[in-house]
């Protein structure tokens, strides 16, 4: 085990660049943080680029999730390290490093899946990721304008669902393509009253249930791509629902 003591150091430094985008896409590498996630990552047999933790959380993983704290990438850090590394307010004093593992060839050719056309928030993201997971869906497809997936706001959001079902980000035009290809039928989520209402959809063994952007929804381009359009109905005076609120909703119908 490695012992660093400075925020200095070069590693730290290149590490807490992490926290930003640019720095990820650079690296091929994103941070996680916190008992949960590293747990998360621990039972999914995830390998780690490093382990990074105070002495009282090394401890903690050892007897908690039996690491091995004799490997050369397990680095015992102390708590200004911590808080250097943190994207948090409350640091648990724990990071794992990760590899970013993007297929770079995949069929959708079964199962259930969530696409997400252009979401921009990081917590709506990792809540339907998380709900789709709890649902027991095969995966979410992020088309390559939604928020970053590796973003710290959606890792935490996701609370280690994202070590549990499949996770791609790609062109939503050729994963529909894909689906429709198989006779997989594609839902789009529409704030749109002439759209078919949700209680009038059958149960089906496999789909793709499409959820738009926040503010703009889902784009007419991908709409017009999807084979029926769906409404939930709001009975109150509310305009819309979250679009996380209106995934867990839809998610469950097709359970």
């Amino acid at each position: 085990m490695q012992q660093i003591t400075s925020v200095n150091n070069k590693l730290i430094k290149d590490l807490s660049k992490l926290n930003k985008k640019k720095y990820r896409e650079e690296t091929g590498l994103y941070i996680i943080e916190g008992f949960h996630l590293v747990e998360e990552a621990l039972k999914s047999g995830r390998k780690f680029q490093y382990l990074l933790g105070t002495d009282e959380a090394l401890a903690e993983a050892e007897t908690s999730y039996n690491v091995d704290l004799d490997q050369k990438n397990v680095i015992m850090i102390n708590k200004a390290i911590s808080r250097h590394l943190s994207s948090t307010k409350n640091p648990q004093n724990i990071y794992m490093i990760l590899k970013i593992a993007q297929p770079r060839e995949f069929n959708f050719n079964y199962g259930k899946w969530v696409l997400l056309d252009n979401l921009a928030d990081p917590g709506n993201v990792g809540t339907i990721i998380r709900t789709a997971d709890a649902a027991g869906f095969d995966g979410v497809i992020l088309s390559p304008e939604s928020v970053d997936l590796y973003n710290p706001k959606t890792q935490r959001a996701m609370q280690g669902s994202q070590f549990h079902i499949d996770l791609i980000v790609h062109d939503l035009v050729d994963a529909i393509n894909q689906f429709e290809s198989v006779d997989i039928p594609v839902y789009a989520s529409m704030l749109d009253k002439n759209a078919k209402k949700l209680n009038e959809f059958d149960l089906v063994p496999q789909l793709g249930l499409v959820i738009g952007n926040e503010a703009h929804g889902v784009s007419e381009f991908i709409a017009n791509l999807s084979n029926e359009k769906l409404y939930i109905p709001i009975i109150g005076q509310a305009e819309s629902l979250n679009a996380a609120v209106a995934a867990g909703i839809m998610i469950y119908h097709f359970l």
